[in-house]
């Protein structure tokens, strides 16, 4: 199989990555933070490593810092629901996925917040920018953004808007869920307040663990509530973190995969791996131009600067259509339809018929793109 669906997770995994987690599974079987014993402070001082990999990965305040959740569909909800009260008011962008989109709907129609969508304006920052400072009113607590668009590639200013959300006093949320081990985020210079990533894409993790990343003191309310290992006479949730987001067994075998992920990419490069990645999408991107029944969704003044996305439809074909043609005359695997992404696809005008996403990712060669390419031109 050609696999070009890294945006929705990367395959194949890192060789490290799966020993990491055999490992897990055969020597640290144990309940982090839950015994005593010496398996389970080693299965604890694991996790505590891991902490430290992500915290000098991504410049962290601390291990203290680091958040394991499920995925950054978990680590958005803590934010959204851990921060917001009632009255308050929400921006996001109209770029968003349904992990943002969908909390934040739920609480406007619960009566708890209220929210606006800024326009992003892809070849304009300044237009965005100011689309942003419009939607800002006097009850604005919480600005979230993605930092690349999942089915487009978009990247969007985010240290910009993050610098407009403080100069309004607001805080800012980070979706990094497509750009965390491509473009580097630095917690210290970048000011974002949090950061919310999936371990499963571009950090070579396997599914079932994300991170939240804190670059603020304000406490978050808890998501969950249960064990933790600590402060077990009390009948709250500690008021510390990592405790305070951590309740119930953590994942390890995710926990130790995703800490191999990441010495995967910084062992090659964060920008090295882009630069990649980027080769490879902007080929596509050139030849797809040449073939007149295809229609692709950037341009040449965006495909430098994007994420390694690229998003296409085959004129007079549904996108759903094209990708299980590809997969079954092919077996190409790429993506077709919405991508839990509404927002976007009403930005661009593809709420109708949606696109197909092609995504590589370290372990995508030449010879993957060309078949692609091939594959096109017969349909053509």
């Amino acid at each position: 199989m050609i696999y070009l669906d890294n945006s929705a997770t990367t395959y194949p995994k890192p060789p490290q990555v799966i020993a990491a987690v055999n490992t897990a599974l055969r020597d640290y079987g144990f309940n982090p933070g839950r015994g005593g014993y010496r398996r389970s402070v080693l299965a604890s001082r694991a996790v505590y490593d891991a902490r430290k990999v992500l915290k000098e990965f991504f410049n962290a305040a601390s291990e203290e810092a680091v958040i394991f959740t499920s995925g950054c569909t978990h680590s958005l909800n803590a934010v959204l629901k851990g921060i917001l009260h009632q009255g308050d008011h929400v921006v996001i962008s109209s770029f968003e996925h349904n992990a943002v989109l969908r909390p934040v709907q739920r609480l406007s129609d619960d009566g708890i917040i209220t929210y606006s969508v800024a326009d992003v304006t892809p070849e304009d920052d300044e237009q965005t920018i100011d689309s942003f400072r419009r939607a800002i009113n006097g009850s604005t607590r919480l600005i979230v953004c993605t930092h690349a668009s999942n089915v487009f590639g978009y990247r969007l200013p985010t240290e910009r808007i993050c610098a407009l959300a403080h100069q309004y006093g607001i805080l800012f949320c980070l979706d990094a869920a497509q750009t965390a081990g491509l473009f580097e985020i630095d917690m210290g210079h970048d000011g974002y307040d949090f950061v919310c990533c999936a371990g499963h894409k571009y950090l070579y993790g396997p599914m079932g663990i994300g991170v939240l990343l804190l670059g603020t003191d304000l406490p978050l309310a808890s998501l969950i509530e249960g064990g933790t290992g600590s402060e077990s006479e009390n009948a709250r949730m500690p008021s510390f973190y990592p405790d305070r987001l951590e309740a119930g067994t953590m994942n390890l075998c995710g926990v130790l995969g995703l800490s191999a992920g990441i010495r995967f990419v910084s062992r090659h490069g964060t920008e090295q791996i882009r630069r990649r990645e980027s080769r490879l999408i902007q080929r596509l991107y050139h030849r797809m131009k040449e073939l007149n029944n295809v229609t692709v969704y950037t341009n040449d003044a965006l495909i430098e600067s994007q994420a390694p996305v690229l998003a296409f439809s085959v004129n007079g074909k549904d996108s759903e259509s094209v990708a299980s043609y590809l997969s079954g005359h092919a077996d190409i695997a790429v993506r077709g339809g919405l991508h839990c992404a509404p927002l976007a696809h009403r930005s661009m005008n593809t709420i109708d018929t949606g696109v197909v996403r092609a995504s590589p990712s370290f372990f995508t060669t030449e010879r993957d793109i060309a078949a692609l390419l091939n594959s096109l031109r017969k349909m053509s």
